[in-house]
């Protein structure tokens, strides 16, 4: 098939040397996109999340509305799309905050327990003669 035979449609036309713009001129077909670009699915976000700690699904469930929102954008619903991605990003920082949490947690009681143990004026002593037995005392009816 060559060009002269085929129909363009009247948005897509060929360049032709009459139809070239003089040097210097720039044409930008937004393709009536109207400055939308289509939104963020955050599905390598929510997937660290969920194989990571995943407190209370929350990681999970950031990683049904990435895959929500990657299915509305192919099916070009824009809106919804959004809107599920919207979701997945706040359920990934909820997710996120969780997993610094919990290893910032631990981090803290254990130097908390370890000062608490360094200074050796606690309730009782840990490493003495006795210190497994004044432990397990406490916990002895």
């Amino acid at each position: 098939m060559d060009n002269h035979s085929y129909n363009y449609p009247s948005d897509c036309t060929p360049l032709t040397k009459s139809a070239r713009k003089p040097p210097g001129s720039t044409v930008v077909n937004m393709g009536g996109a109207e400055g939308k670009c289509a939104p963020r699915d955050y599905l390598v976000w929510s997937l660290c999340n969920t194989l990571y700690v995943n407190f209370c699904c929350l990681g999970f469930m950031a990683l049904i509305y990435s895959i929500k929102a990657r299915d509305q954008k192919t099916q070009g619903n824009l809106q919804l799309a959004q809107e599920c991605s919207d979701k997945a990003k706040w359920y990934n920082i909820l997710a996120a905050g969780w997993n610094m949490l919990v290893p910032l947690l631990a981090v803290v009681l254990l130097v908390l327990l370890l000062v608490h143990l360094g200074t050796s004026q606690g309730s009782f002593d840990f490493f003495g003669e006795d210190g497994f037995k004044s432990f397990m005392k406490l916990f002895s009816w």
